[in-house]
């Protein structure tokens, strides 16, 4: 069983937000899942800087093409801003008061869908959802799905803009990266190519 620790923040808002200047060019929005250990810690309070985030600094850094810093250039978002140690656990989470976390839940859900239609309008920018697996019917982040269909229907997010990929946790992005991608072919349409394939999976044919 995975140690006790103090939990310091249940909800965790991204400071790292804060520091986005005007003077500032982000290249790439980028959707995880939601805060685990070290992002509820109160000296922390950022997204992805754990263990997962580690491995996609290390990624981005090991691919100069994508011209991505990923700690400068990638502005993070989560699916809720509500922690628990693992994704998995918000389900537990659910079915410990009678529905008033389950409904707290979905509204971040919708909140953090609509946080993102926001900053894709005023920025433009690819998308990028890491970690999918509970974006399916009845999973933890169902509700997710759903906002992100209304928001392509209703024209306030590009379909073709948006791209799924495996979570960096485990380094499941770069083993899968690794299996999928084609001899020879550039990273970028590689992963072009994998996350919208991926993309028809989750949202269909929006």
């Amino acid at each position: 069983a995975a140690e006790p620790y103090p939990v310091e923040t249940p909800v965790v808002y991204n400071t790292a937000l804060d520091e986005v200047a005007a003077a500032d060019a982000p290249r790439l929005l980028l959707v995880a899942d939601n805060p685990g250990r070290r992002e509820q810690r109160s000296a922390a309070r950022r997204y992805l800087v754990g263990p997962s985030g580690k491995i996609a600094e290390s990624f981005f850094a090991k691919e100069p093409s994508l011209g991505i810093d990923f700690r400068k250039d990638v502005i993070i978002l989560n699916k809720t801003p509500i922690h628990t140690p693992r994704t998995a656990e918000l389900k537990t989470l659910c079915e410990q008061d009678g529905g008033a976390i389950r409904d707290a839940l979905e509204a971040s859900q919708k909140k953090m869908a609509a946080l993102l239609g926001d900053f894709a309008r005023a920025l433009g920018l690819p998308i990028w959802i890491i970690g999918y697996s509970e974006m399916k019917k009845r999973g933890v982040f169902e509700t997710y799905t759903n906002e992100l269909k209304e928001l392509v229907a209703g024209g306030k997010l590009e379909s073709e803009k948006i791209f799924f990929f495996r979570h960096f946790s485990m380094n499941q992005f770069t083993i899968d990266l690794g299996k999928r991608r084609n001899e020879g072919e550039p990273l970028l349409d590689a992963l072009k190519r994998i996350g919208a394939g991926y993309r028809e999976r989750v949202l269909g044919s929006c």
